[in-house]
């Protein structure tokens, strides 16, 4: 986990993407995504870090994705060091953030709830 990497706008965990190598993440000004990314750019325009930090409940962009938007909501309820917290525990415990491409083990779930739930328990 490379934890200085922290958390996407829009709730993906830069800190565990298997292309962090390579990315430095939405806020490092080198997004190759940065033109089309309507978290980035709704954030921005708001003048706040991310999606989490906002109070519209929206599904804007990769909001419409239970993974980040599970993750937006877990840092909205219980803090964004806490969700590093968890996924870096998850993580010491064998849980995959991308297994295949970019899908892992914590995108086999249908609702928010049930994805926070394996966030702060990782089973």
């Amino acid at each position: 986990m490379r934890r200085e990497l922290g958390i996407a706008r829009c709730g993906l965990a830069c800190c565990l993407c298997s292309e962090n190598t390579t990315c430095a993440g939405c806020n490092s000004g080198e997004c190759t995504n940065k033109e089309w990314c309507e978290n980035r750019k709704c954030s921005m325009e708001k003048n706040i870090n991310s999606c989490y930090s906002c109070e519209e409940d929206c599904h804007k962009g990769l909001l419409h994705k239970i993974k980040p938007y599970g993750f937006t909501v877990f840092a909205k309820r219980y803090g964004i060091e806490e969700l590093l917290n968890c996924l870096e525990r998850n993580e010491k415990n064998g849980v995959v953030y991308h297994r295949e491409g970019i899908v892992g083990d914590y995108d086999q779930f249908d609702s928010v709830e049930e994805l926070i739930q394996f966030i702060k328990t990782g089973k």
